[in-house]
């Protein structure tokens, strides 16, 4: 059996966001030379490490998979400060996974992709920007002050209310693995 790395890691992303965007997801298959069957498996052999009682916990699991992180840094939430482990990921070469890990290590706090430091965030001016896998968490709440935070429909989903500032309209961004899916009214 082929190891697990991270050729099969971007099929586990993909299998999440395949519930919103089939198209999208068909389409990166492609660009991988993989199939809807290499994508279960993936996605199979991962919930396996995520229960398993002898694989990885914590960082370790990404390390595991993805190798040495390309980069760390430090970052303050609050008043916590927390490891924040990058990788590439080549599906997405403007993007880096990012694992977010209480200090010295550890237990993860949180995971998701964001935008590769240094590469230009995409110009939000309104709702119609909005446009799938084009844009992450942290820049849809940046663009549009105030965003609420709302609870997802999993562990690997994200959702933000915010308000359209020119027609006063509500609206819904989703996002899975910290990437943008779809929007919808409120």
């Amino acid at each position: 059996m082929e190891a697990f790395g991270a050729d099969q890691f971007q099929l586990v992303l993909l299998r999440r966001m395949a519930d919103h965007r089939p198209e999208l997801v068909e389409e990166a298959l492609r660009t991988l030379g993989a199939s809807r069957a290499e994508l279960r498996e993936a996605n199979r052999r991962w919930q396996a490490r995520l229960h398993g009682r002898h694989s990885p916990g914590g960082e370790r699991r990404y390390r595991a998979v993805l190798g040495p992180p390309q980069s760390t840094v430090v970052r303050r939430i609050g008043d916590l400060s927390c490891e924040a482990l990058l990788w590439p990921v080549p599906l997405w070469p403007e993007l880096r996974f990012e694992v977010l890990c209480a200090p010295g290590g550890g237990a993860v706090w949180n995971e998701w992709l964001i935008r590769a430091p240094g590469a230009p965030s995409p110009v939000l001016g309104g709702p119609d920007d909005l446009v799938p896998w084009s844009c992450t968490v942290d820049e849809v709440a940046r663009a549009f002050r105030p965003a609420t935070p709302l609870e997802g429909s999993a562990p690997t989903r994200w959702r933000l209310a915010f308000g359209d500032a020119t027609t006063g309209t509500r609206h819904i961004a989703h996002f899975t693995w910290g990437l943008l899916q779809y929007v919808e009214e409120a």
